[in-house]
């Protein structure tokens, strides 16, 4: 479904939604911010259009995803009382509002306990939010969570799991290292869209170059 279908009412729902989203990020600098929204806003419409997803649950999910995330607001993270809120004061019906709140809590990757969304909205914007971890903005975003959370850049004494439940996952405390091969690598062969996974594939491998470049250069047999 084109975006060109929604009405005035539905750009002003995604204009609001565009403010509201960027008011609760100000300063936020760990790599889920205003930016790192926007990204995924945009990739989960094209993706949309090209899946035939209504074009408003998509960019309402995609804009709020990361609004109650348990990395910046803890506090809210169990009701999703943000998005929530957000919805409710815009008069969004109960029954947008449960499918928008359904999307946002099945997006996030949480290790072999990870869903597949059972909506092509779902799909959309979990699949734009995992491409956002990828590639050259993925590269950044890992290193800026890492630093912000006193990881270290790499320690190869930790060992590497890549089978780890959600409780396993959300309680490791690695490297920076350690997340290209506990998520980042894992992504490509969990996307929804054909889209996705191509350009899944082709951020891997640039992940992949830059890693071994990176593991060369500390242990000092590059060149």
């Amino acid at each position: 479904m084109p975006r060109s279908s929604m009405t005035d009412r539905d750009e002003a729902l995604l204009s609001a939604a565009e403010a509201f989203a960027k008011s609760v990020f100000e300063g936020e600098s760990t790599g889920h911010d205003w930016p790192h929204t926007q990204r995924v806003f945009r990739t989960a419409m094209k993706l949309a259009a090209e899946e035939g997803a209504d074009p408003l649950i998509t960019g309402l999910a995609a804009l709020l995803h990361d609004t109650d995330d348990r990395k910046i607001s803890p506090e809210t993270s169990r009701d999703l009382s943000n998005a929530r809120s957000f919805l409710e004061k815009n008069g969004v019906d109960a029954k947008t509002r449960d499918r928008i709140l359904a999307i946002i809590r099945q997006v996030s990757f949480a290790g072999k306990d990870s869903v597949v969304p059972d909506t092509a909205e779902g799909c959309c914007v979990q699949d734009a939010d995992r491409l956002d971890a990828t590639g050259a903005i993925g590269i950044a975003r890992t290193f800026a969570y890492g630093g912000a959370h006193g990881r270290p850049l790499w320690d190869p004494s930790i060992p590497i799991e890549t089978d780890l439940s959600r409780e396993a996952y959300e309680a490791r405390e690695t490297s920076s290292v350690h997340h290209f091969y506990e998520k980042l690598f894992l992504l490509k062969d969990l996307m929804n869209t054909r889209s996705a996974r191509s350009l899944a594939e082709k951020r891997e491998n640039l992940m992949r170059e830059y890693l071994a470049a990176f593991l060369a250069e500390w242990n000092g047999i590059d060149g």
